[in-house]
């Protein structure tokens, strides 16, 4: 290897910082981005040379183009890298050139890149979480604005599903002429986000094809088609992750932990996490609250329910999707379905 190679990327450019392996001598210049335009500058580099890039928004079409150049992309953890270079001040020149000393160093925090395939399909299983919210959202304010206005409780379980829909009507009309108005708007919202994510979901079920790891993630309790193709397409190869402990705290299902002497406290998860997997187990978790009573004698039923007694339905969900996320981990590493742990009557093992 001749050189080590930066980029800290942004919006319209791209800071660039080669530096020579045997001589320490640095190039700096600043790259327009254009297509095609990394591959051009890269083009003469050694193939193989490690470029250094930040996990920024828009890293996807430069790692391309670096693949594309034949050189190997490195994404870097930015808060990490941060921390490690120490810097008081915060310039372009700075962090390009402090990305080389830790590639210098060995001690570059890097992260996985995903195979361009999984980056794509992720786009529908990231977009579909998204719809999904937004839907929630909209749920949340036309139940607050029938709330507000005293409108009688529904008597179905899913006040918005199909069957309903007439109740839901009724509740509206007899609100305020312009709330009600506002409401109807709300409602076609609704509708169109209900549209959109089952059409997102016939297009997974369509393209993402079913594989032996889907399967056996599928016989996790609360996982069904559409999360276990969530949970699959963002762990990608488990052989990244050393342990259980490593996917669960990934996928911020795991607490922080605060000790100091004899005193131990634990705090909030994580927020520089997956999102979409902590999403997806949370998502299994609140199944499992939901059918809880009717498995009563499963591991997960008895783990929600001696934990919603004592601290409350939000850990105990929590709690639960630890536990589905380190079972996803020897679901996959093992390449088994997942069994039910053996637990003595009345008692539940620990997460």
């Amino acid at each position: 290897m001749e050189e080590y190679i930066a980029f800290d990327s942004h919006k319209h450019y791209t800071w660039v910082e080669h530096e020579q392996v045997a001589t320490g001598r640095v190039r700096q210049y600043r790259l327009q981005h254009a297509p095609g335009a990394i591959r051009r500058v890269l083009a003469g580099c050694e193939p193989g040379t490690p470029v250094a890039l930040e996990a920024t928004a828009n890293w996807y079409w430069i790692v391309e183009e670096i693949e594309q150049a034949g050189l190997r992309p490195q994404l870097v953890h930015p808060r990490k890298a941060k921390l490690m270079m120490g810097l008081i001040n915060k310039t372009d020149k700075l962090d390009a050139h402090g990305m080389n000393r830790l590639q210098r160093n060995g001690t570059l925090p890097t992260v996985w890149i995903p195979p361009g395939r999984l980056r794509e399909f992720r786009e529908l299983t990231r977009t579909r979480v998204v719809l999904v919210a937004q839907r929630t959202r909209w749920k949340n304010r036309l139940t607050a604005t029938l709330a507000k206005y005293g409108a009688p409780s529904s008597e179905y379980s899913d006040p918005y599903g199909k069957g309903a829909r007439e109740e839901l009507d009724s509740r509206i009309e007899r609100l305020p002429e312009q709330t009600r108005w506002a409401a109807r708007q709300m409602l076609a919202q609704l509708d169109t986000l209900s549209e959109q994510i089952l059409q997102f979901e016939g297009r997974l079920k369509e393209l993402v094809e079913v594989t032996p790891e889907m399967q056996r993630l599928m016989t996790l309790p609360g996982v069904g088609v559409i999360l276990a193709a969530t949970i699959a397409l963002e762990i990608g190869e488990i052989e990244r992750f050393p342990s259980a402990e490593h996917l669960a705290s990934y996928a911020g299902t795991t607490p922080r932990v605060h000790s100091s002497g004899d005193r131990v406290r634990y705090g909030r998860t994580r927020p520089d996490v997956n999102r979409y997997l902590k999403w997806a187990f949370a998502e299994a978790g609140n199944s499992v609250a939901v059918n809880h009573t009717r498995c009563p004698a499963r591991h997960v039923s008895q783990l929600y329910l001696r934990l919603r007694l004592r601290k409350g339905h939000g850990k105990a969900i929590g709690a639960v999707a630890r536990h589905l996320a380190e079972a996803a981990f020897h679901v996959l590493s093992r390449q088994e379905a997942y069994q039910d742990p053996t637990v003595r009557p009345g008692r539940t093992r620990e997460v």
